[in-house]
């Protein structure tokens, strides 16, 4: 068994895991975040993405021990601070970018990162950025164009360039 300190949507846990316990088990099993989902269990689907530092990762690949001491941002974590939600959320509902919901947590935290790296995206950078998130409801036209739609809401608010997470890394420094 190993302690691990995990900053996990701007709040600290002090746990103790076994050693090949993954992110995703400790996410949903110990901290009761049921929103990041497994589907594959290999890393494929993505279904499972979450941020750590900012960067998207397949939580049920990322051992909880290698996540020590690290930021995490999961789709709980993603709304701001009064609860409203980040402008890829609101484009993915604006633009019925969702079915069943199953793979838009993953989805929606790829994206994201994804614009916060490129806030003035394609049609084909969309495509590739999202590639290891797998939907198999809506195809893929509205999900591109809410990522789009969310990258042109935040360079026009002024928010270009931001990183998913950043409100609540500010909440938990306070």
């Amino acid at each position: 068994m190993h302690p691990v300190t995990l900053y996990v949507n701007g709040e600290k846990h002090e746990l103790v895991v076994e050693p090949l316990r993954s992110l995703l088990e400790t996410l949903r099993d110990d901290l009761g975040l049921t929103g990041t989902k497994e589907g594959c269990g290999t890393g494929y689907c993505g279904a499972c993405t979450v941020l750590v530092g900012g960067d998207p990762v397949n939580a049920c690949l990322y051992l909880s021990v290698d996540a020590d001491r690290k930021a995490i941002t999961t789709i709980e974590g993603l709304a701001d601070e009064n609860g409203a939600l980040h402008p890829v959320q609101r484009a993915f509902v604006e633009n019925t970018a969702l079915q069943c919901g199953f793979c838009t947590p993953g989805m929606i935290l790829s994206a994201a990162a994804f614009i916060a790296d490129d806030p003035e995206p394609s049609e084909s950078g969309v495509r590739a950025a999202l590639a290891g998130n797998l939907c198999r409801c809506t195809g893929y036209q509205s999900i591109v164009r809410a990522v789009l739609d969310a990258a042109k809401h935040m360079r026009d608010a002024g928010r270009a360039g931001e990183r998913p997470g950043r409100r609540a890394l500010i909440r938990a420094r306070a």
